[in-house]
């Protein structure tokens, strides 16, 4: 199929209906299908656009997967179009989510758009979920509201066939620097559902704070938990809490993976037992900003069944695939000594079901068979660094790809940001979309390449409103680098794509950085 990328072209196209579909409110055109982000793999616009009215059903199929998006979807759209919207497996014409064998893939989907009605198709339910955050996007803005809202609510003809690129679409949200709740760990991952991203990274442990209560072990939360950057009151999920945000990130198919970072980064528990440090003597609470200084003891054995105990505990609470050991910056350790502990902890994810996960320095060990490590250097990181990011992937090791100057959400935008870091540089928004995962790393084969993950850092970042300011507008074009296609990239159309988000951004009440790259819309 042609993709058709002038967006005159588009409107012309999907204007052009007839007088029976014509919206009930003047004469608003229908957003073109290739507005929506990230870009689809191909788009077809043509024929009468679809209008939602207060007699439309949304018809799913028997499965509980197909029927609990529909029921996601009528969630959504209540609200502001105050229609009953009722979700049903009978009747014709109305939104239509479809489970069949087709080349979808896990979380491909179709989407068929016409005077009749719309038809999403994928082969799991995981698709059907992600052709619905594509059909938000193709309604007003004004759909998101929580107050019903005049319309008309127009949907344009034609059609759209999507797959995406890379299978890891990811996001860290680190909760050990300053601890979020339940609550805005949810919205956070209802912001990140909407652009097809589908792992949520959490970094659960740090030097200044222990976020997940392990029974073996329960001073980690109570103590090593109990404060954050700067002082703060810190905070701790219970179990009860994070399988509550495993359930919530699986109903928008988010898969969580959590991070005990080790064997650095681990003042907290070092703080809470003493018997894990060296000289078994209990470190201080730590509530500054510094890295590196922190290790676990080695030597010790015990070390190793504290680690046993918290992987176990953890990876039972997980039903996902992946546990992060971290693996960053551990200063404190000698090279040595990394390699005994990585050698001793690795088998030990394997023993409770899950695949490694490790920040790239993982590679200067010996990876785990399927292991993955995810790069988080820099453009200018030495060769001799990417060469050996490079030959354990040559050797079968995954790569998550999280280049700091391109995809790290807490660095500054330019030095007038007043929140973030900027040890990497400044990072607009140009620079966090305009770069090729498939090619980025000099001799990794692009084989090994498993996507891409955008980390939030927390240091200076204490409540949803930052976050908001820091992910948004760069965290959907790390969305679009994981799941379009590499033809699609083009930052002149994407740029325009991205501020047509605004309006909907506004009516979902995410805050974001009017970046003067962007041509937004004016506000009023």
């Amino acid at each position: 199929m042609t993709r058709l990328l002038g967006s005159l072209l588009l409107v012309a196209a999907a204007g052009a209906f007839t007088t029976g579909a014509a919206p009930a409110h003047g004469t608003t055109a229908p957003t073109p299908l290739d507005r929506v982000i990230p870009a689809p793999a191909s788009v077809e616009p043509g024929g009468s656009p679809y209008r939602l009215t207060p007699g439309t059903r949304i018809r799913v199929d028997d499965s509980g997967g197909s029927r609990r998006v529909g029921e996601y979807l009528a969630d959504i759209l209540r609200p502001s179009t105050g229609y009953r919207l009722p979700v049903t497996s009978h009747g014709d014409g109305g939104i239509r989510l479809r489970l069949a064998q087709g080349p979808y893939g896990d979380e491909g989907y179709r989407l068929d758009s016409g005077r009749d009605g719309v038809t999403i198709t994928a082969r799991k339910a995981a698709g059907l979920f992600h052709g619905v955050q594509t059909l938000r996007q193709l309604l007003p803005a004004a759909v998101e509201k929580d107050s019903v809202q005049p319309g008309p609510w127009l949907v344009a003809g034609g059609t759209i066939e999507d797959t995406p690129r890379y299978e890891w679409r990811g996001a860290m949200l680190d909760v050990s620097r300053h601890f979020f709740s339940v609550g805005e760990v949810k919205r956070y991952i209802d912001q990140l559902a909407l652009y097809k991203i589908n792992k949520l990274h959490l970094h659960l442990s740090d030097d200044q704070g222990w976020r997940i209560a392990i029974d073996s072990w329960p001073r980690l939360a109570t103590y090593g938990g109990s404060t954050e950057v700067g002082g703060g009151p810190g905070g701790f999920y219970t179990k009860a809490d994070y399988k509550e945000i495993v359930r919530y990130a699986a109903s928008r198919h988010l898969e969580v993976v959590p991070e005990i970072d080790m064997p650095g980064h681990t003042n907290a528990a070092l703080a809470s037992y003493a018997e894990l440090n060296c000289d078994g003597v209990a470190r201080p609470l730590y509530t500054g900003t510094d890295v590196g200084f922190s290790s676990l003891c080695v030597g010790k054995e015990v070390t190793y069944d504290f680690v046993d105990d918290v992987v176990r505990e953890l990876a039972a609470l997980t039903p996902g695939r992946y546990f992060h050991i971290g693996g960053d910056e551990a200063h404190s350790t000698s090279h040595a000594d990394y390699v005994k502990f990585m050698d001793r902890v690795q088998p030990v994810v394997a023993k409770y079901g899950k695949t490694v996960i490790g920040w790239h320095q993982l590679t200067g060990a010996t990876p785990a068979k399927g292991a993955l490590a995810q790069y988080w250097g820099l453009d200018r990181t030495s060769a001799e660094e990417k060469a050996q990011v490079a030959k354990a992937a040559q050797n079968g090791t995954g790569l998550i790809l999280s280049p700091a100057d391109r995809t790290y959400l807490d660095m500054k935008y330019t030095k007038d940001t007043p929140l973030g870091l900027s040890w990497a540089g400044y990072v607009e928004v140009q620079r966090s979309y305009d770069w090729d995962p498939g090619a980025y790393l000099p001799d990794a084969p692009a084989s090994a390449v498993r996507g891409v993950e955008a980390p939030l850092w927390t240091e200076t970042l204490s409540e949803s409103a930052h976050l908001d300011q820091m992910a948004f507008p760069r965290l959907p074009g790390v969305a679009e680098l994981g799941w379009s296609p590499a033809s699609t990239h083009d930052w002149d159309g994407y740029k325009v794509r991205l501020a047509a988000q605004a309006p909907r951004w506004d009516a979902l009440g995410t805050g974001y950085y009017r970046s003067p790259q962007v041509p937004w819309p004016a506000q009023g």
